[in-house]
Order: C-alpha cells, then structure tokens, then sequence
C-alpha cells in the first residue's frame, strides 16, 4: 500500500530539500566556528579571566572585611580612638622598632 499522505509537488520537494540544505549548512558553519582552535582559545581566556576577576573580587571583600573588623577594634562608633586599646599596641611597636635597632646596633659593633 503506497503512502498518500505527502501529494507535494516535485517543486515543492525540491525547494524543502534547498531550504534544509541551507539550515544545515548554516549548522555547519556554526560547528565549524565553535570547534575552530581560536574560538576554543578565546572561550578559555575569556573563563580564566572570568575565573581571576571573580577570586579578586572575593579577595577584596574578605580584605576590606578584615580591614573594618581590626579598625573597629580601634575606633569607636563615633570615630574616636580607642585610647584603651591604641596605647598598649603603640607602646609594643615602639618596643620592637627599640629592640630591632639595638641588635642591628650591636651587629655593626
């Protein structure tokens, strides 16, 4: 029993056919370009960089994080310094500034 479903004319076949040619050609062209090494190339450039801007964002909250978190150990709400707090850090920095000239002192002579 023959198939009388499809009553195309052979024109009407033939221009489906040119256009379906035309749609895989058109794939064609676009797996060309994906696969081609310099789109492969530049889509892994493009994600490192992707990659590197996203790590140096998050490294840039967690510093300015860490940067709020030790500058409110030694300032007040109001801006203020925390003499009680300042003081004993200056006091050790002073003390280590002292002790690294006196050994550098004592090297030299």
């Amino acid at each position: 029993m023959a198939d009388t479903s499809d009553i195309r004319t052979p024109a009407q076949i033939e221009a489906d056919i040119k256009r379906r040619r035309e749609v895989l050609a058109e794939t064609l062209d676009e797996i060309g370009v994906r696969v081609h090494p310099k789109t492969i190339v530049g889509d892994a450039k493009a994600k490192v960089v992707s990659n590197i801007d996203h790590t140096l964002g998050r490294a840039y909250v967690s510093v300015n994080k860490a940067v709020t978190e030790v500058k409110a150990q030694f300032v007040d709400e109001e801006g203020s310094p925390r003499l009680e707090r300042v003081v004993p850090v200056a006091l050790v920095a002073v003390g280590l500034v002292g002790l690294l000239a006196l050994g550098a002192r004592r090297r030299k002579g």
